[in-house]
């Protein structure tokens, strides 16, 4: 079954709250090799500015894939996950996400398109806290293969 071109240009309801956890951010810091301060210590976050730890650019992706999960798993989606690459990932950040942080993800899909007997699906993860405060749009495209 082929991706649902319909899909384009549907929202789905937020999802979460994502409580995020200075030990969240600390793994994913140590995970991904960051060794600034302002990942681990609420101190050093503070000392530069911060009301707690923040989390590096790409921990945003953490939520975002939970958030894209809800798209995927849709049966009238038409995608079948064990067929699925990742492409690409945009970030933009509108403040750090940081440890403290109730989190709810809005997803958007904003294109399905066909490529060499692909399907290339787009879509966008609005992160915001649970006060509304924007945090990061996520975009990512996802390749779903064709045929055998």
């Amino acid at each position: 079954m082929p991706v649902n071109a319909d899909f384009v240009g549907r929202s789905y309801p937020p999802s979460g709250p994502y409580a995020v956890s200075a030990e969240a951010i600390a793994a994913f810091a140590a995970a991904v090799g960051s060794t600034d301060p302002v990942h681990s210590s609420a101190e050093a976050a503070r000392a530069a500015g911060y009301a707690d730890v923040i989390a590096p650019p790409t921990f945003a992706v953490t939520i975002a894939q939970q958030c894209d999960a809800v798209f995927v798993q849709d049966p009238e989606a038409g995608i079948d996950y064990s067929r699925v690459v990742h492409g690409e990932q945009r970030f933009v950040h509108h403040r750090p996400i940081t440890a403290g942080d109730e989190v709810l993800g809005t997803l958007t899909v904003d294109s399905v398109r066909a490529a060499g007997g692909h399907s290339m699906v787009t879509t966008r993860t609005e992160l915001a806290t649970s006060a509304g405060e924007a945090l990061c749009t996520s975009t990512s495209t996802i390749v779903i293969r064709g045929g055998e």
